[in-house]
């Protein structure tokens, strides 16, 4: 088997097994072993889920239920969303943030309502995999005696992506139909318990499932069966986030990135701004009065190869101005396409930048994100 950097075993989701039937490429992320690609490769899943239905495994994820006498107030406390007013049925996007403003990771809450139509069973949880035990430390210790965390490392996490998940979806869970983005609700399908929210990091419309560990493999191969799915690897994940200008946390964002820096001021709830009351509030609050000195841009790379992280960002004049922190080429747009940090006077759109990759300066050109339109299905 595999090992990490410091030769213990992989960890594996309860998919493993049927990833490796269907032919994947398995590679060591965020301390697992996950499918970067299956026989049909990266190029061919990318354009099959912007086309089609994108099935995901993401079980690497940190899942949790936060439960105690009030959950929603206790997590203001670590994030600066407005979570006393999540109202049942609904997910909010937020910021674990760290005394100085940085972020220590990027994650979705919800209060999925029920099906006697409360969201009285705590706020669910779910955290980057390669974060998820920091994050739970943190979670666990700031907030001691308000809440108790409650890890469902006895399921598992499925991502139907595309434009005919919504499809696929209704033929086996009928209620997902009537669902718009970022609503979440505890459903029965599959006979089976699920946590079922229309949201994805795709960029398209689609849904993420939580699902009992041990009807993962039946509930896969049910979807797979539909002529309108086909398995996706984590390379085609990349690149889709990529494409609609979606931070990958420890490349885009860190411990000391703000939200500002990282264009994440909608993470940044108006009562929570009044308030100032959320960890690293001076910074934040002052960067978004006074500017901060860094942004992350999108970037056209009009010509060469892809510049990749940690490639320089230069001016005109080829000076050093800034660095990418994610790149790589957009099967949608048949271009090379990057993430990058730059000062805020060279991150109009339409300013002209230099990447330097392997020695060479390459002509780019600052653009807004996301690169691909987002195609989320949103109530009128």
């Amino acid at each position: 088997m595999s090992s990490t950097a410091l030769d213990r075993p992989l960890k594996t989701t309860p998919l493993s097994e049927a990833h490796v039937a269907l032919g994947a490429r398995m590679v060591e992320f965020a301390g697992y072993s996950m499918p970067v690609q299956y026989p049909d490769g990266v190029m061919k899943e990318h354009l099959w889920t912007r086309e089609n239905a994108g099935l995901f495994d993401v079980s690497h994820m940190g899942q949790a239920r936060l439960r105690g006498a009030d959950p929603f107030a206790a997590f203001e406390a670590l994030t600066p969303g407005d979570f006393s007013g999540l109202k049942p049925g609904k997910q909010r996007y937020s910021l674990l943030l760290n005394d100085d403003g940085g972020i220590i990771d990027d994650l979705m809450a919800a209060r999925p309502i029920s099906p006697d139509g409360t969201g009285d069973d705590g706020l669910f949880v779910v955290v980057n995999g390669a974060c998820k035990e920091n994050d739970f430390e943190v979670i666990g210790r700031t907030l001691a005696g308000q809440v108790t965390i409650q890890r469902l490392e006895d399921r598992a996490l499925l991502a139907l992506q595309g434009p005919k998940a919504a499809q696929v979806l209704a033929a086996h869970v009928p209620e997902a139909a009537g669902m718009a983005f970022m609503d979440a609700r505890a459903l029965t399908g599959f006979g089976v318990d699920l946590i079922v929210s229309r949201t994805g990091y795709t960029g398209e419309d689609g849904y993420e499932i939580s699902v009992p560990g041990e009807a993962a493999t039946r509930i896969w191969n049910t979807l797979l069966a539909d002529e309108r799915v086909r398995p996706i690897g984590l390379g085609a994940r990349d690149s889709l986030r990529l494409e609609a200008g979606l931070p990958l946390y420890g490349h885009d964002l860190d411990e000391a990135t703000s939200p500002v820096e990282g264009g994440l001021n909608f993470a940044l709830s108006k009562r929570r701004r009044e308030a100032g009351d959320f960890p690293g509030a001076d910074r934040i609050l002052r960067e978004l009065a006074d500017g901060p000195t860094r942004v992350r841009v999108g970037l056209n790379i009009l010509e060469g190869a892809p510049a990749r992280e940690g490639a320089e960002v230069a001016d005109e004049r080829g000076a050093v101005v800034g660095v990418v922190t994610s790149g790589g080429f957009s099967p949608s747009l048949r271009q090379a396409i990057a993430l990058a940090f730059v000062p805020p006077a060279l991150a109009q759109p339409g300013t002209p930048l230099k990447v330097l990759v392997r020695g060479k300066a390459q002509a780019a050109e600052v653009t807004a994100t996301p690169f691909v339109p987002h195609r989320y299905v949103r109530k009128p």
